[in-house]
């Protein structure tokens, strides 16, 4: 329930009461709690590259510690502010209730302390900023179906013409399936656990596939309403996963056949991480959201695509092949997303470059940075687990700050960022695009001479039995 004050409505039931004394203390109650709420807010400013604004706040579903405040049907407002109505009890409202809420959101939010401004802006909750695309912008998104239709699902390949986990496994079925097994652990016997540690790494990334599902469908306008939805977007979701899927179940099989891998504490980190998620911070914006996928897709695919060509190296043409597959999914995936941004430029150049400035300053936030074993910190000082196979990635050549500023390059390159017609915001948003790649190899060439004079640690790592890494 959205509260507001409404001193109209508090000065006509009280003159209908015959009492004019009462409306004047009324009214300066109502204007002292009004303040309180404008105080709340004024310190709620969010800078993005959209707009520079106050946000108000959407007390419906927000945990604040002062001026918890509802509106009370019937009631006339005191000058004690009535309490909030919590988190946990609007769950247990009426599902009508709950369903109309969507609905009444939009036509509400701009009344939410009104008073202090009549401009419409984004919601905050539990200090996160959600829903910022602007209505036109979302009328734009909801116009993309055909556009769906026709440029980004004809990417998606036909079942019957996908690779599958088992084509790259020993066959359970063979004569000599346990001789199989056997020549694998022999090719991977001598591949180095730094090797590994990558490769588990990556595996656990794409086990967490449920919280990428949820990402997408916290995007306004493109999400699966239903679950089972045929709109375009909702088959993208729910194909794009299921494609998706194939890597981690490769993947996981192949690390546990190996004996290399202690599948236990691998699967600890699994669900430790499905059951933390994940916050990207696109803010149910598509613009953001395509922008931080088409990063992404771009960065696995680059992953997958160094641990197969050291797998080569190691004499493990196999396990290379795994790779590989893997990393031409991600390859085919990310021309889909980099399409879909393709046209936000092509339509709104101005709201596309502002959303990938918006990104970049965030940085883009790796899917499995809240990974944990449960065990790591405690055995290493309370050194960070996600940090350390970073590091280990990073020096073995798998994904470092180069790559990253590569993938920042091809993007500017592929949306033609330099010659976009801009103005305004969006112009300042463009030439900080041009510059930053350039500035992050500065500050990344500084980092790595400064890590180059630290003296390195032995760090163990459970998922290969609490072996030893100097990093």
């Amino acid at each position: 329930m959205i509260w507001r004050y409404d001193v109209a409505a508090t000065a006509t039931r009280s003159r209908r009461n015959g009492d004019e004394t009462g409306t004047k203390r009324r009214r300066k109650a109502n204007h002292a709690r009004l303040r309180g709420v404008r105080a709340t807010t004024a310190r709620l400013r969010y800078q993005s590259p959209y707009q520079s604004l106050t946000f108000h706040m959407l007390y419906r579903t927000m945990d604040v510690q002062t001026h918890k405040v509802t509106r009370e049907r019937g009631k006339t407002p005191t000058s004690r502010a009535p309490k909030m109505m919590s988190v946990n009890s609007m769950n247990t409202r009426l599902p009508t209730a709950r369903a109309a809420g969507s609905r009444r959101v939009q036509q509400r939010r701009s009344h939410v302390c009104s008073a202090a401004s009549t401009k419409e802006g984004p919601i905050i909750l539990h200090g996160q900023v959600l829903h910022s695309i602007t209505s036109e912008r979302l009328e734009l998104v909801n116009s993309l179906d055909d556009f769906a239709a026709e440029q980004v699902l004809p990417i998606l390949k036909p079942v019957e013409k996908l690779w599958q986990p088992q084509d790259f496994l020993p066959d359970p079925e063979s004569p000599d399936f346990l001789d199989q097994i056997h020549d694998l652990r022999e090719r991977t016997k001598n591949i180095p656990d730094e090797y590994f540690i990558s490769l588990i790494g990556d595996m656990i990334t794409e086990e967490a596939l449920p919280t990428y599902m949820a990402m997408l469908n916290t995007l306004d306008g493109v999400r699966d309403e239903t679950g089972a939805s045929p709109s375009p977007w909702g088959q993208w979701t729910r194909q794009w996963v299921a494609e998706e899927n194939r890597h981690g179940d490769l993947m996981n099989k192949f690390c546990w056949l190996t004996g290399r891998v202690n599948m236990r504490a691998v699967e600890v980190t699994i669900q430790n991480l499905i059951g933390s998620g994940m916050n990207p911070k696109t803010e149910n914006n598509p613009y953001l959201g395509f922008v931080y996928t088409s990063f992404q897709e771009r960065a696995t695919k680059v992953s997958h695509g160094s641990t197969a060509r050291l797998a080569l190296e190691y004499g493990d043409d196999t396990l290379s092949n795994i790779c590989g597959a893997i990393a031409a999914d991600e390859s085919r995936h990310e021309i889909a997303y980099t399409r879909i941004v393709d046209e936000l430029f092509r339509q709104d150049p101005d709201g596309a470059m502002l959303a990938f400035a918006d990104m970049m300053r965030k940085q883009i936030v790796m899917p499995a940075h809240l990974m944990d074993d449960m065990e790591h910190g405690a055995k290493n000082g309370g050194r960070n687990l996600f940090e350390d196979f970073s590091t280990v990635a990073e020096e073995l050549g798998v994904y470092n700050a180069d790559d990253y500023c590569d993938i920042m390059e091809h993007l500017i390159d592929r949306w033609d960022v330099n010659n976009r017609a801009v103005s305004g915001d969006a112009a300042e948003a463009q030439a900080y695009l041009m510059k930053l790649p350039g500035r992050i190899r500065k500050l990344s060439e500084r980092a790595n001479a400064r890590k180059a004079k630290l003296p390195k640690k032995e760090v163990s790592f459970s998922w290969i039995f609490d072996h030893k890494l100097s990093i």
